[in-house]
């Protein structure tokens, strides 16, 4: 269990502010306006980890009466850390913290792996594991004869139980036959036989989701979301994986190093 701030204590129940919270006082030393400061005591309480995932945080009217600042600046304070991605807002519901994922765009890895060295919990919701018939966009990609069959893995993939990203897999049938054995990491289970990718090329660009899609990732509908094509290849130079992923961007951030030369 992480160890309580002094600075800005934790919010253990947004319904009923703790007394340490009705005690913090603003510094007068500190120049910045109020709702700045407190978006500083939240941000770096939030960054320390003592806040967990998906934890709800007091309404403005809350944060407002117990600090005795007004409405404006609590709320003020909120929007500059959704705005930096540490919470996010549930219309209806309240605000949370949000789960952020950055990924380095030079290392090849899973969705499982990468959270796990994050320290998240990954899992995936499924929505279909079949051998179906590989579309011609598909056949492309994969190096595919017309009639060829594929492997489809379509799931919901998670972080401490937060949905992050909507994603289908589509490997060759000479490489998963039964998809219904593959439970969590599809990185490790292809490890199992030799068949895991050592390289990929990977697209990103923005699209709105729509209907299902928003639905599905528990957006509003025609919220922009990252949508990421990456194909794989073994050390043969056979392609052995397309993963289309519709990734949150309020959780989601890919990083690339540069260097001039």
């Amino acid at each position: 269990m992480p160890k309580a701030n002094p600075d800005f204590p934790k919010l253990q129940n947004p319904a009923k502010p703790s007394r340490s919270l009705r005690a913090f006082k603003f510094d007068p030393r500190d120049s910045s306006p109020l709702y700045v400061q407190l978006a500083r005591k939240l941000g770096h309480a939030v960054r320390e980890g003592q806040y967990l995932v998906d934890e709800a945080l007091p309404s403005e009217r809350l944060l407002s009466e117990s600090l005795n600042v007004s409405r404006v600046t609590a709320r003020k304070a909120i929007d500059q850390l959704v705005d930096q991605g540490l919470i996010v807002r549930r219309q209806g519901s309240g605000n949370y913290i949000a789960p952020r994922f950055e990924q380095a765009l030079t290392r090849l890895s899973s969705f499982s792996e990468e959270l796990s060295r994050r320290g998240y919990r990954p899992s995936s919701r499924w929505i279909k594991r079949a051998i179906t018939s590989a579309s011609p966009e598909e056949q492309l990609s994969l190096g595919l004869s017309g009639h060829a069959k594929v492997a489809r893995l379509e799931r919901l993939r998670l972080a401490d139980d937060v949905v992050m990203a909507y994603e289908v897999s589509v490997l060759p049938v000479s490489v998963v036959n039964r998809p219904t054995d593959i439970e969590g990491s599809l990185y490790k289970y292809l490890e199992e036989f030799s068949q895991v990718p050592v390289r990929a090329r990977q697209h990103i660009r923005a699209l709105n989701a729509h209907g299902k899609l928003a639905e599905r990732l528990g957006i509003a509908d025609g919220q922009a979301v990252l949508f990421i094509t990456r194909l794989g290849y073994i050390e043969s130079g056979q392609p052995v994986e397309l993963t289309l992923s519709y990734c949150r961007n309020d959780y989601y951030d890919f990083i690339a190093e540069m260097r001039r030369e």
